[in-house]
């Protein structure tokens, strides 16, 4: 069975960890959101720097009460996360379970580092205003500075990576939605977000191949014999 050290994993989680905040980092004080660049001239594959208070994807989850919850479960999430990684490992879990645990965690993580310091480290972000209940955007490019934006637990989720494939619009006779127009893929999101994604979506995939259950060996009973065996008796 192939499995991996816990070097590897530690590899792998520091190689992901570094492109993703290093992405970030660079978007962020580099340009001020809107679209960056198409890729190879691409219309499909844009950089368009965007922040998000919430979820990965950049769904949303209530007020800063609501953030502050979402943050402190991603906490939680790594910390249980750090103890669950160093269990399969030393228990020989198969190497494609560890490998798509290692992405899933460090997608959690990668997030967390933005929610719990990015307030606390950039002059600009997003920030939460109680009169209209919603969060206000920025102009400009973001800064490192002492004087942050946010305190602890309240910065944003940078992401960057949109992929418009192609727009349309929902047929007429579409409930609800009819009519209306759609684009896809409209969802704009960092390494992060993509490492959680390619992690679950292979456990769903290749789950029965992960989780495979070993069949134990038949035992067949020995029926011990004082009798003598040679060339002349037969023992049934």
């Amino acid at each position: 069975m192939k499995t991996l050290k816990l070097r590897h994993v530690v590899l792998i989680i520091s190689a992901i960890i570094i492109a993703d905040q290093a992405l970030k980092i660079w978007i962020k004080t580099t340009y001020p959101t809107g679209e960056v660049l198409r890729v190879f001239g691409m219309d499909w594959f844009r950089l368009h720097f965007i922040e998000n208070p919430g979820m990965a994807w950049g769904w949303k989850f209530g007020n800063e009460t609501g953030k502050i919850i979402l943050t402190l479960f991603r906490l939680a999430a790594v910390i249980f996360g750090t103890w669950y990684l160093g269990r399969i490992v030393k228990q020989q879990y198969k190497r494609g379970f560890i490998i798509c645990a290692s992405l899933i965690y460090v997608g959690a993580l990668g997030n967390l580092i933005d929610s719990m310091f990015y307030g606390m480290i950039f002059d600009k972000g997003l920030t939460y205003d109680p009169a209209i209940s919603n969060y206000l955007q920025y102009s400009g490019v973001a800064e490192f500075s002492s004087n942050g934006y946010s305190p602890f637990l309240h910065g944003s989720v940078v992401d960057m990576f949109y992929f418009p494939l192609f727009k349309g619009h929902y047929p007429s006779w579409f409930p609800f939605v009819g009519g209306d127009e759609f684009e896809f893929f409209s969802a704009i999101f960092n390494i992060a977000d993509a490492s959680i994604s390619i992690g679950v979506i292979t456990l769903l995939l290749f789950q029965k191949k992960f989780f495979k259950k070993v069949k134990p060996r038949e035992s067949h009973p020995v029926v011990e014999t004082s009798s003598e065996v040679n060339d002349k008796v037969q023992v049934l």
